[in-house]
């Protein structure tokens, strides 16, 4: 199999080529924003240095969320366009678990992502189905997540001490384990997964005299 798996979701722009189970090209830069510039020349820098043409791809790849409602819209919008270019299955994967799969922890892990009065955490076995579905949770909500799930081991972004746990920072999916996931996630339904409103605003309309 060979994939170009992207990710603009958190605070990177990544292109990553895998091909017949060997990471054979990837480009990664940190940023905060500037994805929707700098997305389509990374592709195209990683192609050129993969050296085989876009048809010689079986499957496209692309983070879905939590993560910056910009970022992810520039992601999904060039992958599903590609992927409709090129007639090949969009593999869409969850931000927590490509964090989880950058952590490599093999016992029972969360990984947590913060907003402004709580985090966006999912649990996870091993390579064994999630423990449950993303969620927004409050802090408080999210340590009582922690006990419930039997979490031995934190990752991404939290507090210090958070639960009590030990906490590995993963501030952006690793290329590799992203595009492995992506090789090993059926392809399906790909809907950005969004878990609070926006932080920005629309102006309010102001009332007629």
């Amino acid at each position: 199999m060979k994939l170009l798996a992207i990710d603009t979701a958190l605070s990177a722009c990544t292109a990553v080529v895998l091909a017949d189970g060997r990471l054979a090209a990837v480009r990664t830069e940190e940023m905060a924003r500037g994805h929707q510039e700098r997305l389509a020349p990374l592709v195209q820098e990683v192609m050129a240095e993969w050296g085989e043409g876009f048809t010689q791809l079986d499957r496209i790849g692309v983070t879905l969320g939590p993560g910056s409602f910009t970022g992810l819209r520039v992601g999904l919008a060039f992958a599903k366009g590609l992927a409709l270019a090129l007639d090949r299955p969009l593999v869409g994967v969850g931000t927590l678990e490509a964090l989880a799969a950058t952590a490599g922890f093999e016992g029972r892990l969360a990984t947590v992502l913060p907003s402004r009065d709580g985090a966006a955490i999912q649990g996870f076995d091993g390579e064994a189905p999630p423990l449950g579905p993303p969620r927004w949770a409050n802090w408080d909500e999210a340590e009582a997540l922690c006990r419930d799930w039997r979490i031995e081991h934190l990752a991404g972004e939290a507090p210090g001490g958070f639960a009590g746990l030990p906490f590995q920072p993963v501030r952006a999916p690793d290329p590799e384990a992203l595009a492995r996931l992506v090789a090993r996630t059926h392809p399906g339904g790909v809907t950005p997964i969004y878990l609070r409103p926006p932080d920005a605003k629309l102006p309010q309309a102001k009332a007629r005299p």
